[in-house]
């Protein structure tokens, strides 16, 4: 059918072909699916792929294959278009059937015109996400996925992001293909939906801002300030319903950087409609906001997109069932006892020494959200570090350590500027119907480090009191309420919560613990920057592997145990029914499950829960101490 690289050069081509083969047979758009996935099952064949995350867009080829990691930002209205369309020669009447699917612009060859009346045509619809890069995610992950690529790419000399004349005339400055000229008209059945940009577009800087209070109409909408990278519209074509804001997506698909993007929103006064103009009833500032010019935010059509269990490039994609993951997760778990014990000592020493401190921060880092019980989130586990020193560098060391061991964080210094000036609820903007994204807008397992030596004194104006209150709720229920301005929308999360502090933390946390260091070093900053160089790059990635790895595992209790846990609970309480409470017992079990759980233990022995008490009464004892000597602390 074609050669080794059509595939990813020319995926319409491949499409084409199957089409002409199965037009007649309702099933193409099946064998469209299968072809491709079955080419990316082939050895490392997902390598050979450009990426939108690591390659500049100049550098890709228009209508080639390429992929993107992404989290869904937003979800713009299904939009109708044309599947298959029929074009007619005026002069020989000869007729030629088209698909539209894949397709931003409809193709028609010379002296042709498309059939707008044709029995033949088929409207469908698709989805269209707004994708931007995954927020926070650790430069290790992107060189880790750099690395991998095999893709081979050189600057474009097809892509031109220039003026054009419209699509009805024989223009030269249209002809994408010089080769073999065409007119093309768009795809979709409303033009005001499917395929229009904002006038003229001049490449801005892919910066998200750092402060404003309402993005521009071009802003990329990025959820945390100063990232960078592209932003997508994804056209996804099946089974949309499975995905949903905030996913963390793999697309595969086909690349649409079309300049007549960018005209068609100039000339939609009627004439190049093709449909009533009276149906384009888009806002300016809405039709800019979901059609910027294709330069800036370009179009992925996609052939496959799925979910991703993680976003470890050093896993496989999925660890749930596969013969690759229970082979990978297998190999592994003899490796888990010394690596845990590796990592421990490792943490011991950025924690200058204190260990008890470094079990519990390895038991944050594996804690994942696995289920609720009505609104209570099971399993996550907020921890406070109270005794950081004020005024150092201390913390930030910390948290670039944390960057180099997760895929996806990010540093909120709760500074008194951050706190009224940062947007940490996402927002529907009505006049442009898009969703105004916020700092607390992040995706599954994102490690939020949140900073409170860095606080100082002055007023919270009342954006500061409701950053407040989001970011307890988050802690507390696991969710964020989204602001629809009339009400308040529920979006539940997953989100890793570290908190550094001076004292015991203003926010909510389900563990503190006081830092005692154990080794004061005369130069904590070069200190540590010593002990993260020293650390070998495979043994690193060891604890990469593990942390992601742990999240993931299967947990149960068996009914020996979980009776004799319950008679242990009745005999502690025995002689002081006020020395624990259910609360503490419910403490005791999550750190006891991911005891067990952190050195590969799938279930509760007797033993990780007597080590699951004592360090509880450790802890304990010593957040006790640390009021006595605060005694202003609650």
């Amino acid at each position: 059918m074609s050669s080794a690289q059509d595939w990813l050069s020319n995926p319409l081509g491949i499409v084409q072909s199957i089409f002409d083969q199965k037009s007649t047979n309702l099933e193409w758009e099946k064998t469209v699916v299968t072809y491709f996935k079955e080419k990316l099952q082939e050895n490392d064949a997902t390598n050979w792929v450009p990426s939108l995350n690591d390659v500049p867009l100049h550098y890709l080829k228009p209508n080639s294959l390429v992929k993107f990691r992404c989290m869904v930002q937003d979800m713009f209205d299904p939009e109708f278009y044309m599947g298959v369309y029929e074009t007619v020669d005026p002069n020989t009447k000869a007729r030629v059937l088209h698909f539209g699917k894949y397709r931003d612009i409809a193709e028609c060859g010379p002296q042709q015109e498309v059939d707008l009346n044709s029995n033949q045509s088929v409207t469908l619809e698709r989805q269209t996400l707004y994708c931007v890069p995954v927020p926070g995610e650790s430069a290790w992950v992107k060189e880790t996925h750099a690395r991998a690529s095999q893709a081979r790419v050189s600057p474009s000399t097809s892509y031109m992001p220039c003026r054009h004349k419209r699509s009805f005339e024989e223009d030269e400055d249209m002809d994408m293909q010089p080769h073999k000229q065409k007119e093309q008209l768009p795809a979709g059945s409303s033009v005001c939906s499917t395929a229009q940009a904002s006038g003229e577009s001049k490449r801005l800087e892919r910066t998200a801002p750092s402060g404003q209070q309402r993005p521009s109409p071009l802003d990329l909408n990025f959820p945390l300030p100063g990232e960078k990278g592209p932003a997508c519209l994804v056209k996804v074509y099946e089974n949309w319903d499975c995905f949903k804001v905030n996913d963390i997506l793999e697309v595969y698909g086909i690349l649409s950087v079309d300049p007549a993007l960018s005209v068609m929103n100039e000339e939609r006064d009627g004439s190049f409609s093709l449909v009533d103009p009276m149906t384009c009833v888009d806002t300016t500032e809405e039709q800019r906001v979901h059609s910027p010019p294709a330069s800036l935010v370009p179009r992925l059509h996609a052939l496959l997109a799925h979910k991703l269990d993680h976003s470890n490039p050093l896993l496989p994609v999925s660890l749930q069932g596969g013969e690759e993951a229970k082979n990978y997760a297998a190999s592994f778990a003899s490796e888990l006892p010394a690596v845990r014990a590796e990592l421990l000592g490792f943490l011991t020493h950025v924690l200058l020494g204190d260990s008890l401190a470094a079990e519990y921060l390895i038991l944050h880092l594996i804690s994942t959200v696995y289920a609720r019980r009505d609104v209570m989130p099971l399993g996550k586990f907020t921890l406070n570090l109270s005794g950081c020193p004020h005024n150092s560098n201390y913390t930030e060391h910390v948290y670039h350590i944390i960057q180099q061991l997760v895929p996806s964080s990010y540093r909120l210094c709760m500074t008194l500027h951050n706190m009224n000036s940062l947007r940490f609820i996402p927002k529907k903007d009505y006049a442009a119907n898009r969703l105004v994204s916020g700092v607390l807008q992040l995706g599954r397992n994102t490690s939020l480090f949140v900073d409170e030596t860095v606080l100082e004194q002055g007023q919270l104006d009342t954006t500061g009191v409701q950053n407040i209150t989001a970011l307890g709720n988050l802690i507390t229920w696991q969710k964020v309420d989204y602001d629809f301005n009339y009400h308040r929308m529920e979006f539940p999360c997953n989100i890793n919560v570290l908190i550094t502090s001076e004292g015991r933390s203003l926010l909510p946390s389900d563990f503190q613990v006081p830092l005692q260091p154990q080794t004061v070093p005369p130069n904590t900053d070069e200190y540590l920057t010593n002990l993260q160089a020293a650390l070998p790059p495979s043994l690193l990635n060891k604890f990469r592997v593990y942390l992601t790895l742990l999240k993931t595992m299967e947990y149960h209790i068996s009914d020996e145990v979980t009776k004799a846990v319950e008679d242990d609970f009745v005999e502690m309480r025995k002689d002081d029914p006020q020395s624990i409470s259910a609360e503490d017992f419910h403490r005791m079990l999550v750190v006891a499950r991911l005891l067990s759980l952190s050195v590969g233990q799938a279930t509760l022995s007797w033993e990780r829960w007597l080590r699951a008490k004592q360090l509880e009464v450790l802890r304990t004892s010593r957040t006790e101490q640390q009021k006595c000597v605060n005694g202003n602390e609650p």
